[in-house]
């Protein structure tokens, strides 16, 4: 590994990849070029044919250890935590990419969120956060560093965003009470709120690719960010190159978010 962003005999968890498209993917291959060892998490179910697909994507990588984890289970976080510790015995990085809601309460009127649409996208979405932070904090004996993804719609009003709005919102908050509560055990929490990008989840937001042509008119550097620079983003703040930064929300988004104009416009183009 060359250059000033070294992450060799850095241990890394990543969580949430789901396909190529997805930016854990990115995040993970940017992590991997910077020399950090790698233990990927997958969504088990029935035929394990989440696993095979994401085995067959992160083979190039190397990964240590390739585990099943449904955040919604204490137990499967306890027992991803426990190989990790008897493979590494300690963490470095935490990687959070996790965010889900029902397709009924990102469309339609706000106001008609049900209670259980509502709780399960907070628990998967915004929870999981403080779930795996708990899990890692253990193994992060040498300080560690936290990096989750949020969206701007968790700070103004998105179309066809709805309850993962209120979901993102609590994650950034989130980030700043872990970064205060996991600060003086040298842990650093933070997150990257990225542009819109072509992902199995925001496949599922109405009028995605209008937003995100209108996303790329408007942004000062006129284009999309990429998988590939948001797994900088990420390499930058697991590294030593960020051991100042903690509790702080990173744009990646080719500036979109400075503009005074907002993605609301995109549904009157």
């Amino acid at each position: 590994m060359t250059g000033l962003l070294d992450l060799t005999g850095k241990n890394a968890l990543v969580t949430g990849i789901a396909n190529n498209r997805s930016i854990a993917w990115g995040i993970a291959q940017q992590l991997h070029q910077a020399g950090a060892n790698l233990a990927i998490t997958y969504l088990p179910d029935d035929r394990d044919r989440t696993k095979g697909k994401v085995e067959e994507l992160t083979a190039p990588l190397n990964p240590a250890m390739l585990l099943p984890c449904n955040v919604q289970d204490d137990d499967q976080i306890a027992a991803l935590y426990a190989q990790v510790q008897e493979k590494w015995e300690k963490l470095d990085i935490l990687i959070h990419c996790l965010a889900f809601a029902n397709k009924e309460d990102i469309t339609g009127s706000f106001v008609d969120i049900s209670r259980s649409g509502f709780q399960l996208a907070l628990d998967v979405s915004s929870y999981s956060l403080i779930a795996l932070c708990r899990g890692a904090r253990p193994l992060m004996t040498a300080g560690g560093s936290v990096v989750t993804l949020t969206y701007i719609g968790g700070v103004k009003v998105i179309p066809n965003y709805n309850v993962m709005g209120i979901a993102k919102a609590a994650l950034e908050m989130n980030v700043r009470y872990l970064a205060a509560d996991l600060g003086p055990q040298n842990i650093r929490v933070n997150g990257i709120s990225a542009g819109p990008i072509r992902t199995l989840a925001s496949s599922a937001v109405g009028d995605i690719l209008k937003m995100m042509h209108y996303a790329e008119k408007v942004a000062p550097l006129r284009r999309l960010v990429s998988q590939q620079e948001v797994g900088n983003v990420a390499a930058f703040l697991a590294s030593d190159l960020a051991s100042c930064v903690t509790g702080q929300i990173i744009y990646a988004d080719c500036g979109y978010e400075v503009m005074g104009s907002g993605l609301v416009e995109a549904q009157k183009d």
